[in-house]
Order: structure tokens, then C-alpha cells, then sequence
């Protein structure tokens, strides 16, 4: 990364090629007014003649600007009251944001070119690169249209202003890349997921998924408050566990582990006769079975070595970190 005037820019290199090259020629877009005066010529006209003069609003992405602003020029030559939206990345200046990086290609900017007319602009959507990705491969899957970022980003303007538009309102967005460059990012999974763009399916399961793939699966085997070390010790050797949630009635109060009551036994052998309340830790942490499985791994990673999994409140199981580690390990397996 380097900054836009440096040589070693793509602009720089541009300009040293169409130097050093004989009959070579820089078009310079970023600064070239016939940019926009093509989409006034051209465009614009277009967009007026098929909607038949009764668009209302319109919708495009910003790059060099050329597109909106020669478009949007003409347009409201036509109708004044014709609204214009630039959609535009988050890290780019366009929409007021702080410069800096972003994944969708083609537009946002960390300068303001000379072929922008922000005079013709009424309004500004900033869209993250995941909802540019996402709606890219929504209009692919669900339109047949294999498009790029930038046409994603357009795309997620325009349908959050329509939601707030009346029905006979006509909305005109230009989608203006090919998907076709992006098969190996935009349309790979694999990349969406390492980008954090894409959710692992994996990550979607749910805490309830891990607790039903213990087969069988185990009742919730849990001691009182009252009850004596003993029988939490019985407890833990017979169903071969290593955590059990200790409540007061069906209140989760406290937590014992067989490392920890193993010890307190050693240490003094009559609090086997004391109840469990005397050595027990803090309740584990508690979520909802709909909670997602990444909720519990970052759970189980802050020094908890349990959560309990609960159904509308009420305790149904428990999940370690083994069981996390086997319920992944199986998963993958599968795949």
C-alpha cells in the first residue's frame, strides 16, 4: 500500500508506462472531465428514455464519479426532483468516513477526484464489504446475474431505500461489474469464511446441536446445594462426569469438579460429610440451546470448563470443551 501520489502507485506506474511507451495513451479517468460528460451523453439519456421519464430516484455506486454524476447531471436536467443515492464503502471519504482499507473493488475513494460532482448527489449509503459480498452472490443465486462487489454495494443501497420508498416510486440502480473476476473470492466459501464475510457452518450450530450429538443423550445430573460432598462425589464416579452444576431447587447457585472436590477431600477428609456448598465454585455460565456454538467456545476459552445448556431458562444438559472438540472433529468428518 502506498499513497495515491507516490510512483509506485498504480496511477504512478500508469503514468510512467504511457510515457515510456510509445503511442501509448493514459485515459487518467480519475481526472479526465469526458468521464462523466460520457455517462451525460449516453447513460443519463438512456435511463430516461426506458423508464419513459418517471424515474424518481437513482442509485449508483462511486468510483471516479463518472458514472453518477454525468448521469445524475442529465437526470435532473430533466426532473430536479429525480433523487440521486451514491453507495459508497466503508473507508472511503465519499460518505464522510475515516480513509481506510476496504475489500470491495472499483469503488469508495481516499481522495476526491476531479470528476466527481458532488453537487448532484442528494444522499450517501455507506455498506460494508460483507453486505456487498452477501447481496453480490444473493443477485447471482436468486437473478441469474453474476455480478461483482460494487454492484453489491449499489445493490444494498437501493434496497434499503426502496423499503423506506411508496410503491409507485421508481428506482433506477446501476450494477456496474462482472462477477466473473471474483470466482476465486467474492464466489469461493472458502475465502468468504477466512475473511469473516461468510459464517463457518460449523460456527451456525447451535449449543443444542452439541448437546444432542452426545448419544445417548445424557440426563442433566446436577447435586443441591445441601447435599453432602459425598454424594457429589458418588455422583461424578458414577456417570463418569468432571463438572457438576450444584443448585437451590432449580436455581443455578454454584459449580463443583472432580479435580476440586478430589482435592478438598484429600485436604481435609471429614468435609466429605459437609455440604457441597462449603467447596463449591461459581454457577457456569448458561445459554439458551438456540445460542450459536461460537458463543460457547468463547465461553469455555475464559476459564470456564463447563456451560450449562438451557431450554427457556429451565437446565437441560451440560457441554465441556471435550465435547465441543468432539462435536467439531465429528462435523468435519462428514463433510
Amino acid at each position: 500500500n502506498v499513497p495515491a501520489d507516490s510512483p509506485e502507485s498504480y496511477y504512478g506506474v500508469a503514468n510512467r508506462l504511457a510515457s515510456e511507451i510509445p503511442g501509448a495513451f493514459q485515459p487518467n479517468q480519475f481526472h479526465n472531465h469526458f468521464n462523466p460528460e460520457a455517462h451525460y451523453r449516453t447513460t443519463g439519456p438512456e435511463i430516461w428514455e426506458q423508464t419513459g421519464g418517471t424515474i424518481t430516484h437513482f442509485v449508483a455506486g462511486i468510483g471516479t464519479g463518472g458514472t453518477i454524476s454525468g448521469s445524475a447531471r442529465f437526470l435532473k436536467e430533466q426532473n430536479p426532483q429525480i433523487h440521486v443515492v451514491g453507495a459508497d464503502p466503508e473507508g472511503s471519504i465519499y460518505s464522510g468516513d475515516i480513509p481506510r482499507s476496504y475489500a470491495v473493488e472499483g469503488i469508495g475513494m481516499s481522495y476526491l477526484p476531479e470528476t466527481v460532482d458532488l453537487r448532484v448527489i442528494d444522499e450517501m449509503v455507506r455498506v460494508s464489504d460483507r453486505d456487498s459480498f452477501l447481496m453480490a452472490r444473493r443477485i447471482t443465486r436468486e437473478e441469474g446475474l453474476l455480478v461483482g462487489g460494487s454492484s453489491g454495494t449499489a445493490a444494498v443501497a437501493a434496497v434499503r431505500l426502496a423499503k423506506t420508498l411508496p410503491p409507485e416510486a421508481i428506482v433506477v440502480v446501476i450494477l456496474p461489474d462482472s462477477g466473473r473476476g471474483y470466482m476465486s473470492k467474492i464466489f469461493n466459501d472458502d475465502w468468504m469464511i477466512a475473511n469473516g464475510f461468510l459464517a463457518d457452518s460449523k460456527r451456525r450450530a447451535t449449543v443444542g446441536d452439541v448437546l444432542r450429538s452426545k448419544t445417548p443423550v445424557p440426563p442433566l445430573i446436577t447435586v443441591q446445594q445441601n447435599d453432602t460432598v459425598k454424594t457429589a462425589l458418588d455422583l461424578l464416579r458414577e456417570y463418569e462426569i468432571s463438572q457438576l452444576p450444584v443448585m437451590r431447587g432449580r436455581e443455578l447457585v454454584g459449580s463443583v469438579n472432580d479435580v476440586g472436590v478430589m482435592q478438598s477431600v484429600f485436604d481435609h477428609a471429614d468435609i466429605i460429610h459437609e455440604p457441597v456448598s462449603e467447596i463449591m465454585g461459581r454457577p457456569f455460565p448458561a445459554l439458551e440451546q438456540s445460542e450459536e456454538i461460537d458463543r460457547a467456545y468463547k465461553l469455555l476459552t475464559l476459564a470456564n470448563p463447563a456451560i450449562v445448556v438451557t431450554d427457556d431458562g429451565e437446565p437441560i444438559g451440560v457441554l465441556t470443551r471435550q465435547d465441543i472438540i468432539t462435536f467439531l472433529s465429528t462435523s468435519s468428518e462428514k463433510v
